[in-house]
Parts: C-alpha cells; structure tokens; sequence
C-alpha cells in the first residue's frame, strides 16, 4: 500500500486547536486550502514542543542570515488566526513522529507529522532498524501531513499553538498540577483536596 502524503504547498491555513472541555481536550493540527481539510489529532505536548521548535527554528534562520530571511520577529497581527477548527473535526490519524525543516532556496518552513506506528520488535537492533525505516521518505511508509509555510504562517501558527495549549487548566500554584474546577489532592498539601 502506497503511503498517503496530505501536501499543503501552501496551506490556506494551518492551526492548531482542540475539541472539548479543558482537562478533556482532544489537540489537533488542521490543514486546508481549496476547500480540503486535513485533521491530525496529538498529545498537547507534541503541539507545545512543535510550537517551540519552530520559534527556534525561525530565530536560528534570523540569526544565520543576518536578519536577510523573510521571517518576523514577532507573529504579524494580519495573518493571527483565532479561528475554531474547520468542522467538522474529522481525524485522518494519529501523530507519532514530526519533523522540522528551513528550505532556503523556497524560503518556507516544512513541517511533518507522521502516524503513529506500532513498531513489533524483539530486540533492540530491530527497534533501531525499524525506527529508521520509518524516518525515510519512502512511498510505503505511515501516513504524512506535509505542511510548508511562509516565515510569518509558521511564525502565526506558533504563536497560536502556544496560546492553546496554555488555555487549559490553571495550574495549581504548590504543585503545579492542573486545576480542575472542584480542585484536586495537591501532594504538596500531603493529598488534602485544594480548590480552584
């Protein structure tokens, strides 16, 4: 079965977003342009560390070109997207692995989410095979979203992706642990229930 590539080239939008209620939010990355959408779900984790990754990313590209690469410092408030996610949210799969990329020549910024793969392995050499044959462009492999984006898109979806992911819960201030709206058993209160 030939691998399935979802390619925005470039994406009339790319966002990241959630459905449902804070402490039971499903996180997705959205693709669309000529009136097709492409929805990955993920763990909120992937979204913040995407997020961060391609700040640095777009900072390291500043940095190396002397301020010579189409990329803003900041997010520019024409392209802000605060949108909710296209619906209906329809998931196409999983993400397992993503990968980050600064195409020079095109001036753009790849970003790959790929599916989540249950690799069976009985030994470790097998896993670290198949791990890298997993991380190859080859036609046969998992599903791919392949997004690439001006400077100021990705510099947008950062921005926005780390406003979502800090939507959630509030934090507990001793402990750090997310806030439900009757509390929780803080460990630093030795499992007394502290409220919101």
């Amino acid at each position: 079965m030939s691998r399935q590539v979802y390619l925005y080239d470039p994406p009339d939008r790319f966002v990241a977003g959630t459905v449902g209620l804070p402490g039971r939010r499903t996180f997705f990355l959205q693709a669309s342009a000529a009136g097709r959408v492409t929805s990955v779900s993920l763990e909120k984790t992937q979204v913040a560390a995407l997020a961060e990754r391609i700040d640095e990313l777009l900072d390291e590209v500043v940095r190396r070109t002397g301020g010579n690469a189409p990329v803003p410092a900041v997010a520019p408030a024409d392209v802000t997207d605060s949108a909710p996610l296209d619906a209906p949210v329809e998931e196409e799969f999983r993400v397992g692995t993503m990968a980050l990329a600064w195409d020079g020549e095109e001036q753009r910024m790849i970003v790959e989410a790929q599916a989540l793969v249950e690799l069976d392995a009985s030994d470790e050499e097998d896993l670290a095979d198949a791990e890298e044959r997993l991380l190859q462009d080859e036609e046969n492999g998992p599903p791919m979203l392949r997004v690439r984006l001006s400077g100021a898109q990705a510099r947008a979806f950062a921005k926005r992706a780390l406003d979502v992911v800090n939507a959630g819960r509030p934090p507990c201030p001793l402990c750090s642990l997310p806030l439900d709206s009757e509390g929780h058993v803080c460990p630093r209160q030795n499992g007394y229930r502290r409220g919101a």
